[in-house]
């Protein structure tokens, strides 16, 4: 018999993304410090949420709460659906995405395309295009919630999953650690379901207990750090839901929080793009902007580390990059 090449899934590709240091901007803008850009959308669904659909569905098979052929069902902004569908395809599972119409058409035509049914939800009254808000997002739950008694699906609810954590915690923050040389002073995350910043900087933190690590959020919306909601109708896709009870984020990590405006993210997603040639999103650009705060205040002179979370070939629709036609 012929020996099995390794690689042979799709699922064999989620991981070992690079890591690149940001040079370029250190230099133009003047800072003091370093600032390292892990690229996730070098994964095959071209964010990090491949990696805890991967853990997702490997846990629930492994524990028995996913049998074989049953559909998953889940909430999701693209990201995590996406990966979803890639998994799911590749170990028998139909699958399910349940997303608010405020979600930029790009990523409900990559689900489909992948293989998974999109049911998309209206968005609550008020509520501006390519905006989500926490209103719009509680009415996506209602209808996924419907939609696992309706299909006695197992629900991937990556704002409980445990194993969505453990994702990071068991893959992206040691690659990190391996990549940097363990030269990482800081630790910053754009939370949405509050997975990676919490598994990241507990790994991160056992291998050195003086990291530091910040939450970043929405001006206006950042109600982890305990402020008042004043816009929940951000433009920064994939996170900020004004959600002040988030399960997965382990509080005693939190060394500091940072608040982006949608100006400073898009500006610096485009610096991004037009000087380290990094296409990322709008959580990408928030997670830059916000390192160069730190740079610029109080951990002037750290290496600080960030997630590139995905890449911005899914938000051509929007005003994140400006229009290029001729």
């Amino acid at each position: 018999m012929a020996n099995r090449l390794p690689g042979l899934s799709i699922t064999d590709t989620i991981g070992n993304t690079p890591l690149v240091e940001l040079r370029r901007t250190v230099g133009i803008l003047g800072l003091q410090g370093r600032l390292l850009a892990k690229l996730e959308y070098f994964n095959p669904g071209f964010s990090k949420k491949d990696r805890i659909a991967l853990e997702m569905i490997r846990e629930a098979r492994r524990d028995g709460s996913l049998r074989p052929g049953q559909a998953v069902v889940e909430l999701t902004s693209g990201n995590t659906g996406t990966g979803l569908a890639i998994v799911c395809r590749a170990l028998g599972h139909p699958f399910v995405a349940v997303m608010s119409r405020g979600n930029t058409r790009e990523r409900a035509r990559m689900m489909r395309a992948l293989g998974a049914e999109v049911v998309l939800v209206d968005q609550a009254p008020g509520s501006p295009p390519n905006q989500v808000s926490g209103d719009d997002l509680a009415l996506v739950e209602q209808r996924t919630e419907q939609l696992v008694g309706e299909r006695q699906a197992f629900r991937a609810n990556q704002f409980e999953l445990t194993s969505n954590v453990l994702a990071h915690e068991r893959f992206t923050g040691p690659e990190l650690w391996k990549q940097s040389g363990g030269c990482v002073d800081v630790f910053l995350d754009f939370v949405g379901s509050g997975g990676s910043f919490s598994g990241v900087t507990r790994y991160l933190r056992g291998q050195n207990p003086e990291v530091r690590a910040y939450i970043v959020e929405p001006a206006g919306a950042a109600v982890l750090a305990g402020k008042p909601v004043e816009r929940s109708n951000h433009q920064l896709q994939g996170g900020g839901y004004s959600l002040p009870d988030l399960p997965l984020v382990d509080r005693s990590l939190v060394s500091g929080y940072l608040q982006v405006t949608d100006g400073d993210a898009i500006a610096a997603a485009r610096l991004l793009a037009a000087e380290e040639g990094i296409f990322g999103g709008f959580s990408s650009g928030a997670n830059l902007a916000a390192a160069i705060q730190l740079l610029q205040g109080e951990e002037q002179g750290a290496a600080i580390a960030f997630l590139v979370c995905d890449s911005g070939l899914k938000y051509l629709s929007t005003p994140l990059h400006p229009d290029l036609e001729t």
